[in-house]
């Protein structure tokens, strides 16, 4: 009896904490072009990062907030991924959740080498 009491309780709990069917992909597959524009468009954004950080005026700003300036200035970039998976029918919040991900990894690494060229003009490298 205990055993059949468990397995209810455990299929009861399975059912309840499924995710909401509109915010799930289902069996979707992104074609060839498609996957190519999102990687064109994170490498263009990559770049804008990349070109934003070599701006001297990051270089005597606190890291922290010379890292978010230079995500915001990227930002209109970013979006243009967003809309690449719009216009395939990726849920937004799928969309959404791949563009913070880039977001915290540019971040990171901007903080990095930030870090890393702070600590270079300190001792007396650069």
């Amino acid at each position: 009896m205990k055993k059949f009491l468990f397995l209810a309780l455990l299929l009861s709990a399975t059912a309840v904490s499924a995710d909401d069917p509109k915010n799930e992909w289902h069996n979707t597959t992104l074609s060839d072009a498609t996957i190519k524009k999102i990687q064109a468009s994170s490498y263009e954004y990559k770049k804008c990062v990349s070109a934003e950080m070599q701006k001297p005026a990051y270089r005597d700003m606190d890291i922290r907030k010379g890292a978010e300036q230079v995500v915001k200035q990227c930002e209109p970039v970013l979006a243009q991924v967003r809309g690449i998976y719009l216009e395939e029918k990726v849920p937004e919040v799928v969309a959404d959740r791949h563009l913070k991900q880039m977001r915290l990894q540019s971040t990171r690494s901007v903080i990095q080498t930030m870090m890393f060229a702070e600590a270079a003009r300190k001792s007396g490298q650069q």
